[in-house]
């Protein structure tokens, strides 16, 4: 097996995405250093040698690959890439979280993908290349993670027509709503135990592009994944309610809406409680098209009502 090993021709291959980034997709920010991809180098091979036997065991990265067109050349994913439903005819048993090398090196990869750098350096050490895709804290961090994997793996024109796209639907949603001048707030909801997330988080900057109000934002100083109570909800009294915990724990606007004591938040009172998938929620990949289109599908019900 050919193994892709070559850091100077990743780095050629990324610098060819950087130029032509330029021209398909605009930024407002430099994207983040933890976007940026680690890998290692062994034998010098030309720039077109891309990798053939790819191990994804990162979710975002499984659903990045796949929109860009590399899916073929994925041999195995972990236990939790379950979408687009080719990944799942993937053998799917590995472990992202706690990652076995020998498992990972006896497949034979020639590029294994990640998001946390744990094995890095045993994988490194048998001539495992490796990259590493850190969790997004930007729109710009997302584009350039697709960017990278496009150079990676051959599929670079690819790459920058879904970036392309994404941000052209993107403009689309949030130019489709309209926040009245009140504003709007609205609460996140990541279990029933009533924990969310504030403004500084990658799902909290979804909801920023359209300059909703968080209520978590100001429940622990400090703490963007704060568990909030009943009563601290009611009182701030949400404008939206999103729910990420439709498929781990069943909850539904049905749910939500019987719960004791909620009857009384204008969310609840206007029909404005949102079933998000819980995937879709969490990860900073090419759905994430999707979680803005229902956030601006939901303001404009909320506004459509009023």
């Amino acid at each position: 097996m050919k193994r892709f090993t070559s850091i100077a021709a990743l780095t050629a291959i990324l610098i060819t995405t950087a130029a032509c980034g330029d021209d398909t997709a605009s930024t407002d920010t430099e994207p983040a250093d933890s976007a940026s991809p680690e890998t290692t180098s062994a034998d010098t091979v030309p720039v077109g040698d891309y990798p053939q036997a790819i191990i994804s065991l990162s979710p975002t990265a499984t659903e990045m690959l796949f929109a860009i067109g590399a899916g073929d050349q994925i041999i195995a994913v972990d236990e939790f890439s379950n979408y687009p439903a080719e990944a799942l005819e993937k053998p799917n048993d590995l472990s992202g979280f706690e990652p076995n090398v020998e498992a990972i090196a006896a497949l034979e990869p020639d590029l294994v993908i990640m998001q946390d750098p744990t094995i890095q350096e045993q994988l490194e050490a048998l001539g495992i290349p490796v990259w590493i895709g850190s969790a997004a804290t930007s729109f710009d961090d997302v584009y350039t993670q697709i960017e990278q994997l496009g150079a990676a793996t051959g599929h670079i024109a690819e790459a920058a027509e879904l970036v392309a796209q994404m941000q052209t639907d993107i403009e689309a949603a949030v130019a489709a709503a309209t926040i009245p001048e009140a504003g709007l707030s609205y609460y996140h909801e990541l279990d029933p135990t009533l924990y969310s997330l504030t403004s500084n988080t990658f799902a909290g900057q979804v909801y920023s592009v359209f300059g909703l109000t968080n209520i978590a934002d100001t429940a622990e100083p400090g703490n963007d994944y704060p568990q909030l109570n009943a009563e601290y909800i009611a009182t701030a009294n949400p404008d939206l309610i999103f729910l990420a915990d439709t498929k781990c724990c069943g909850e539904s606007p049905e749910t939500v809406a019987a719960r004791p004591g909620w009857d009384g938040i204008a969310a609840v009172q206007n029909g404005a409680i949102v079933a998000i998938d819980d995937d879709i929620a969490s990860r900073w990949g090419p759905r994430i098209v999707e979680f803005i289109e229902a956030v601006s599908a939901a303001i404009q019900t909320v506004q459509a009502n009023a």
